[in-house]
């Protein structure tokens, strides 16, 4: 990227979102209540985006993101943009957190993009930085979605797949280097079945794909179904490790983990701010596993950081920066 030199080994970057800037949530409840048209949105949110590349530039992100900070939810966000869902009634995730859980009631079609302008946007204001193209996968789009017309999950998620495929084509033909696609609810269904369903859908979004090609899956008992994604058609798994105690490492240097890693060293559920000598420990920690080497690692948070405060955000963003300065100079 012209104007900024990322480094060989140990990048830094995030998993995507970035808690919600003032004015955000105000302007997504104006967009969907109709006082806001969508062109008057997009010119609008470009104030929040802005705040959020600030946040990561100055931390010292190597790759970074949009903060999706127009996404009121990671599902819901694209089930409002594509042809074939209608809005459904709240529903508990965890705790106090709680989203619409959107309906499936006509074939499912693209219709016009969803996330390349706020990608433009970041781009353009990244100071030479990649900027992630991230985008919620067929997976987790099925699995948290309720389906009245499809009735096979196979047919859904392939056609999920086609859609995702073509908004990252749109990406791709822009410039995108980077693509993410977000798989969370695979690890709540650790079973080999769910797994080669998914890969099939990857097989359709990631292939003959110029781009670099990343997974993020957190939480949940991934270990239980690794064998079964590490012939995935991607470059990197972004995996949450720091909270689940770094539990997954044994396992992957178990099945002989090949390719590069995101590894998560940052807690995204708490607001303790992780130490740089504590962080440049998980990654010393990974180093003396000896299974993959430092320029395979990308090291960021768990999962997006928006349900913390952003000054605590931004404060796990700069100590990860740091304790990865400290790892290149050593490894």
């Amino acid at each position: 990227m012209a104007g900024y030199e990322v480094p060989r080994k140990f990048l830094t970057t995030v998993v995507g979102s970035y808690p919600k800037i003032p004015p955000a949530m105000e302007l997504i409840k104006k967009r969907r209540s109709g006082e806001l048209s969508e062109e008057e949105f997009r010119k609008l949110i470009k104030g929040p985006i802005s705040e959020a590349v600030k946040d990561q530039i100055e931390a010292g992100i190597d790759i970074i993101s949009d903060g999706e900070q127009s996404r009121e939810d990671m599902v819901v966000y694209f089930a409002e943009r594509v042809q074939g869902y209608r809005p459904g009634d709240w529903v508990r995730i965890f705790d106090n957190v709680y989203f619409r859980k959107p309906i499936i009631i006509g074939e499912l079609k693209w219709t016009r993009e969803m996330i390349v302008e706020d990608w433009i946007y970041a781009t353009s204001i990244s100071m030479g930085r990649p900027v992630k193209g991230i985008i919620t996968g067929p997976y987790t789009m099925m699995e948290w979605s309720f389906d009245l017309k499809y009735g096979d999950r196979r047919e859904l998620i392939i056609e999920l797949a086609k859609i995702i495929r073509r908004e990252i084509d749109e990406l791709v033909a822009r410039g995108a280097r980077y693509i993410q696609v977000d798989e969370p609810a695979l690890s709540t269904r650790p079973w080999r079945e769910e797994a080669e369903l998914l890969k099939e859908a990857l097989d359709v979004i990631f292939k003959g794909l110029d781009a670099k090609r990343i997974v993020h899956i957190c939480y949940g008992r991934l270990e239980k179904i690794i064998p079964y994604i590490l012939d995935y058609p991607v470059d990197q798994f972004d995996l949450e490790l720091k909270n689940s105690n770094f539990r997954l490492l044994p396992y992957l240097k178990e099945y002989g983990y090949d390719k590069e890693l995101g590894y998560g060293v940052v807690d995204v559920h708490s607001l303790q701010i992780e130490t740089v000598e504590e962080i440049k420990g998980y990654i010393d920690m990974l180093m003396k596993m000896d299974f993959i080497g430092p320029e395979k690692v990308y090291v960021d948070p768990d999962c997006g950081l928006k349900r913390l405060p952003r000054s605590v955000a931004k404060a796990k963003m700069r100590n990860l920066a740091e304790a990865a300065k400290l790892a290149r100079e050593e490894w």
